[in-house]
């Protein structure tokens, strides 16, 4: 048996309890301060305030003053924050972390560098715990899995990314089950940025949804084809700046693209690219979804951002991404949704 920590008590990192648990492990769910609430739940009911089934019996609940007892001999610790805590955990939790210790991350995302360059979050991390002289053995977790779904075991197929393929069979050998099925890459860039580019392109494909309803009526029936069309374009821009990482490799289109369809029929990511679709502005629609953390926003205007200075250095053509230019335009811009369908076609000889 092994003790595995999971630091953030959001939906995806509360999730992984279940099969960490289910497998015989010490799980130790801590909170961060801002879910103080979740965790005195948590106790008091054995269930997460957002799951309709209860924990695996035996799990322990920690308040992030308990951090430190709940590290102390961790084989595993599981990095559950969203993409807003990630200088959080890199500052607070990374440094608290005993040396040698495995460690896993869910939070998916890029930062975007003043010379137009995308970092994922492992990279970033993997550079302050190197200026502390930390010795910690990153890896990190990508592909369609929604939390709820792997909640109740419906089958699961994710990749652990990592640069230690030893490390790497240790952790999935921790983690994986008869129903969370676990490849594993070297390529973290790869892997990484695939997930974290399919936030944004979630986003966009749900605006057909909204567009429909708006022009036909919120109980219309689904319209297929637009949302085909808008998922298509988005595999193709995702397939090209995945190039632009150095990450040409297929494995990682196809990680990326069973990401997006999970996010745009699954997501929180759908709930905002419908409204955004029907004609509500990026504000109206933050507020009608008032405390659902919607990452893919800061994904969709980071990347764009990137792409603009490097078209600035002749680097790249815009005109290759017109739907990551037209949703950042939507987010950063309050533009209405005007789908470039033309500008989506091509001539193949």
């Amino acid at each position: 048996m092994a003790v595995i920590t999971i630091v953030g008590s959001g939906m995806m990192g509360s999730a992984l309890a279940f099969p960490a648990r289910e497998n015989g492990h010490e799980v130790r769910l801590v909170g961060t301060h801002l879910d103080r609430d979740i965790i005195d739940a948590c106790r008091k009911t054995d269930r997460h305030p957002k799951f309709k089934k209860d924990f695996p019996a035996g799990l322990k609940y920690y308040q992030i003053e308990e951090l430190e007892t709940a590290l102390s001999g961790a084989d595993l610790v599981i990095g559950g924050v969203s993409s807003f805590g990630v200088e959080w955990f890199g500052d607070y939790v990374l440094p608290k972390i005993a040396d040698g210790t495995n460690v896993l991350t869910v939070t998916k995302g890029l930062m975007d560098m003043p010379d137009g360059s995308l970092i994922p979050y492992p990279y970033l991390w993997q550079e302050k715990i190197d200026k502390i002289g930390k010795k910690l053995n990153l890896t990190a977790v990508g592909g369609p899995c929604t939390s709820y779904e792997l909640v109740f075991h419906d089958q699961t197929h994710v990749s652990f990314c990592g640069r230690d393929m030893e490390v790497l069979k240790q952790v999935k050998g921790l983690m994986q089950t008869d129903y969370y099925h676990i490849t594993l890459s070297t390529d973290v860039m790869g892997v990484e940025s695939a997930v974290a580019l399919k936030n944004g392109y979630a986003l966009a494909v749900a605006l057909t949804i909204g567009v429909n309803q708006k022009a036909f009526g919120l109980e219309s029936e689904l319209h297929f084809n637009s949302q085909a069309a808008v998922f298509g374009q988005a595999a193709k821009e995702m397939h090209t700046l995945l190039k632009l990482q150095g990450a040409p490799d297929m494995n990682n289109l196809w990680v990326g693209v069973g990401d997006l369809y999970v996010t745009v029929y699954g997501g929180r990511t759908r709930l905002v690219g419908i409204l955004l679709g029907r004609g509500l502005n990026i504000d109206e629609a933050k507020e009608e979804l008032n405390g659902v953390t919607l990452e893919s926003l800061v994904v969709a205007v980071r990347v764009a951002r990137a792409m603009r200075i490097r078209a600035q250095k002749g680097e790249v053509d815009l005109n290759n991404f017109p739907l990551l230019m037209h949703v950042d335009a939507i987010l950063s811009e309050k533009a209405e949704v005007d789908i470039p369908w033309e500008k989506f076609t091509y001539i193949q000889e």
